[in-house]
């Protein structure tokens, strides 16, 4: 039997050394041209609990989670003795012709939580390709319905979908297209339900039905037989954090029913307990999807594994239509991975024993805690729900206009609080917390004491530097 690894024993390069490397041999996510292949970001030597050490050595609250995934928590030994157990037993097997246990029991899981007709789930490497996969299967389905012209994907403004080539072309946040190409011809883009930037003298409930009409306009402009689906992610994540207006997804749901477009519903932010549920869709916001996206949490960002839930319904349609030998030709090498389902299996044990019941009992904290923060003169607004939020700046609060400087803020903010403790996601002129599930209400006191003094210093600079008025 081979020896069990001892990563006590395993040589620390050393964060100088990390850096180095990465910079000479490493491509990093979103890079710019004038750094990509010679980039160094900060290195994470190591994690535990709610906490990440970087490489000077500074413990610090993770406070996005990884990328919004580490739900759980970092070095739970349940997880990595899964992932060693499962490694051991079976490794790997193609889904293209066999298929494994945890794969199996994981579906049946999976099924039990999901709302509705929801029974059935197709794996991926993450959500991404979940997302790619759901609009494959609604071109897959309409062409095998007879009705080839029945394609037209329509996602929002401010949205994030992924970065494969179709999942990247329904992105709609600034910048994410300017110099990269996308399927625009498949694509229509509605407004982003945003309510804190809703035209002045409007309610929320108007600003609702000005949303709404704006999609049936659009159903109506383009024709019905021509749009195959409406994705949506119930809470907008990287977008910000954007929470819709009360009753937008139930209406949004309403008119895709009445005129046959698909819903899908892009959680692979909001599932696996962010919002206090495995799946929020139906427990938090009301409606059933004819698909759910789902990654990130899954796993607790232990494995790379993603997956699309897909109502019995279609699939059953699918079965009774006239062309039996219609193949779905889409699959994944890493579909149904032995491993990452046997993670994702004991990852909803730790869910389901507790930590959601702890996620809906400690969100208000969370939540009035942040809000604090829009008592500082940079603030425009907190808003979130669950154990995700966003602390978004503003030159003043009549405007509700970003800075100029919009692109450094988020950056300022970030490094004061990497000095004083805390990780967060600087997104332009925002700051996004999703800290893993398992956060303490001291621990929150410790995020919104650090975020606080953070925001305060950056105010400071900008005035030395001439930059805000205050």
């Amino acid at each position: 039997m081979a020896a069990k690894l001892d990563l006590a024993n395993v040589p620390d390069s050393g964060a100088g050394e990390t850096s180095a490397l990465a910079e000479k041999h490493l491509v990093q996510p979103w890079p710019v041209a004038g750094s990509i292949g010679a980039e160094a970001r900060g290195p994470i030597e190591s994690g535990d609990g709610i906490y990440v050490v970087d490489g000077e050595g500074r413990r610090l609250i993770d406070g996005p989670a990884g990328m919004w995934c580490v739900n759980v928590g970092h070095r739970r030994t349940e997880l990595a003795e899964v992932l060693h157990d499962q490694a051991m037993a079976l490794s790997y097997n193609s889904p293209w012709y066999t298929t494994n246990q945890p794969s199996a029991a994981l579906a049946e899981r999976l099924a039990a939580h999901a709302p509705g007709d929801l029974s059935h789930v197709f794996y991926t490497t993450g959500g991404s390709s979940a997302v790619e996969t759901a609009l494959r299967f609604m071109q897959f389905l309409n062409n095998v319905r007879g009705r080839p012209e029945k394609k037209l994907i329509v996602s929002r403004q401010g949205g994030y979908h992924g970065s494969t080539y179709l999942s990247a072309s329904l992105n709609g946040r600034p910048r994410d297209h300017d110099w990269m190409d996308s399927a625009t011809d498949q694509v229509a883009k509605l407004a982003c339900p945003n309510p804190f930037r809703r035209p002045a003298g409007q309610s929320e409930a108007e600003f609702c039905d000005a949303l709404v009409a704006e999609f049936q306009a659009l159903i109506e402009a383009k024709g019905a037989d021509r749009i195959g689906a409406f994705i949506a992610e119930p809470i907008m994540a990287s977008g910000g954090v954007i929470v819709p207006p009360e009753g937008y997804l139930r209406r949004m749901r309403a008119l895709c029913s009445e005129h046959d477009i698909l819903f899908i519903a892009d959680e692979v932010v909001t599932a696996f307990g962010r919002l206090g549920e495995i799946f929020a869709s139906k427990a938090v916001f009301g409606i059933e999807p004819d698909m759910i996206t789902f990654a990130k949490g899954v796993t607790s960002g232990y494995f790379p594994l993603g997956g699309v839930m897909i109502s019995s319904r279609l699939l059953e349609s699918l079965r009774q239509s006239n062309h039996s030998d219609a193949m779905f030709a889409h699959g994944l090498t890493y579909s149904s991975h032995p491993v990452g389902c046997a993670v994702a299996l004991r990852n909803l044990d730790i869910l389901e024993d507790g930590l959601l019941d702890h996620v809906k009992a400690i969100s208000g904290y969370f939540q009035t805690s942040l809000k604090s923060l829009e008592a500082l003169p940079l603030v425009g607004e907190v808003r979130g729900m669950g154990l995700m939020a966003c602390v978004e700046c503003v030159a003043d609060r009549v405007s509700n206009n970003p800075l100029t400087l919009d692109l450094e803020v988020g950056k300022r903010i970030d490094r004061h609080c990497q000095e004083l403790g805390l990780l967060v996601r600087p997104l332009i002129n925002m700051c996004v917390m999703s800290p893993p599930l398992t956060i303490t209400t001291r621990q929150i006191d410790d995020m919104v004491t650090i975020l606080d003094a953070s925001i305060r210093r950056t105010m400071d600079e900008l005035v030395r530097e001439g930059l805000w008025k205050g």
